[in-house]
């Protein structure tokens, strides 16, 4: 788990107007793959059709060229993550969808100097009950996660907060990876895990208070096996290791004084 090396940057009222305007882009453009995703699409198709909706808004892709330490640069706009693949799966023109498969689908868009970035699961065509079942406890998992998010909670209360309610559905949540803030880069401290093991301390985690102006992106993982994932050798896929199916839901949030304000909604 990377640590916030400097302080989260609050955000004012101002800037998180601009950040609305940003989700709402993302948004849409989720809205464009939501009604794209069918049996015989691609995913390199659903990659097309994100760039078009944020060129179309004036917006710039967050996600393409992104760096990393030791690998590639991201190569596209959005990330298609299909059934086994937790998060980052590249798309690509012979990744074809088929009846039954999920896909989770996310997007972050810099617009007027500010980030917005949120993903969503999804079947393709009909899928069974029980897979249902992980992508709307994922989804729920989120909302548990936002209504954690308010003062005077610290990033442990929304950490534990999902890891509670998913575990007592009988799912596991990713530990590797996590939430985080999110302005004017991707990522900006703090990292937002979805667990809060006992020994989080003696590891160094970083238990950041909230505090209003924050903007964070929070998105539980949830695994229907073990927590267990690997990188695939394009060094961004990630995969649960005993194949089984996950899930993966997000939203760009804004800590308010009150309600947590979801900035990544029409």
């Amino acid at each position: 788990m990377v640590q916030a090396a400097v302080a989260p940057t609050l955000k004012t009222s101002d800037e998180i107007a601009i950040m609305r305007e940003a989700g709402r882009i993302v948004a849409r453009t989720h809205q464009a793959m939501r009604e794209a995703v069918r049996p015989g699409v691609s995913t390199a198709d659903l990659d097309a059709i994100a760039a078009e909706v944020l060129r179309k808004h004036n917006a710039t892709p967050t996600f393409l060229n992104y760096p990393q330490a030791n690998g590639p640069a991201y190569p596209a706009t959005i990330t298609a993550s299909v059934n086994e693949e937790l998060v980052h799966g590249i798309p690509r023109p012979d990744r074809i969808l088929r009846e039954g498969d999920i896909i989770s689908l996310d997007v972050g868009c810099l617009f007027e100097g500010f980030v917005g970035d949120a993903a969503f699961t999804m079947g393709v065509g009909a899928i069974a009950p029980s897979v249902q079942r992980l992508l709307t406890v994922c989804e729920q998992a989120l909302y548990v996660a936002i209504a954690a998010a308010v003062l005077p909670n610290s990033v442990r209360d929304v950490a534990l907060a999902t890891q509670t309610f998913v575990e007592k559905q009988g799912y596991t949540v990713a530990r590797t990876y996590t939430g985080h803030g999110v302005g004017r880069k991707m990522h900006e401290p703090p990292d937002v895990p979805n667990w809060w093991p006992r020994s989080a301390e003696r590891r160094g985690w970083v238990n950041e208070p909230l505090r209003a102006g924050m903007t964070l992106a929070l998105e539980p993982m949830v695994i229907a096996g073990r927590p267990d994932t690997r990188e695939l050798e394009d060094g961004w896929t990630v995969v649960t290791k005993d194949c089984s199916l996950c899930a993966h839901f997000e939203h760009t949030v804004a800590v308010t004084d009150g309600e947590p304000l979801i900035l990544t909604l029409l």
